[in-house]
């Protein structure tokens, strides 16, 4: 599973033509542009605020250090769209991947998110990574179903994990999905390509 991916690749979505492809120093602008863009809620769906310049640009150096991997969705030359892939290769769970992603409400509902997710979910196989989480606040119920329709699950529930601008906390909820479970299943059933995009 260690094929590598090449960007950048286009998909044709209800919401136009976007181009997925690897972000990059250069694109700080433009993400900081799509970050300042976003309702404040959506931030909560990422661990540190991407509308700060500061969180931008401690973001791009994890991206030249190889730590972080970060897929753009474009449309028209704007960022419309972000999916991005944590490891740490060091900690005590080298095997485990976090999938970090927020799309503009403007695009929401037509196909930006999914193309994206899944662009994401297959960086993953590529890493070789054995398992995924996701996090996102309880109330957001279509990335919740967008998850699980990639064979997430919900693992756990932290109350009042984040706090919002205005001060009011949130709860979290956990998805993850065992990929060397699935793949071990899948294999057992003679459909080892299935997984393969």
């Amino acid at each position: 599973m260690s094929e590598q991916r090449s960007y950048p690749r286009h998909v044709k979505t209800d919401a136009g033509d976007i181009e997925i492809r690897l972000m990059s120093p250069a694109d700080e602008a433009a993400v900081l542009a799509f970050g300042k863009g976003l309702p404040t809620h959506d931030l909560l769906f990422l661990p540190r605020n991407i509308s700060e310049p500061k969180v931008l640009s401690a973001w791009v150096k994890e991206i030249e250090r190889g730590a972080i991997t970060s897929l753009l969705a474009v449309r028209d030359g704007d960022v419309v769209g972000c999916g991005t892939l944590v490891r740490d290769p060091h900690s005590w769970s080298p095997h485990v991947g976090e999938i970090r992603m927020v799309v503009s409400p403007d695009v929401r509902g037509k196909g930006v998110g999914k193309a994206l997710s899944q662009e994401t979910f297959a960086l993953a196989l590529g890493a070789g990574l054995e398992k995924l989480s996701v996090q996102m606040t309880v109330d957001q119920q279509a990335a919740i179903a967008l998850f699980e329709s990639l064979g997430f699950k919900a693992e756990a529930l932290l109350r009042d994990h984040v706090r919002d601008v205005d001060g009011k906390t949130h709860d979290i909820v956990v998805l993850g999905h065992n990929i060397a479970q699935v793949q071990a299943q899948m294999e057992a059933y003679g459909l080892p390509g299935a997984v393969q995009h």
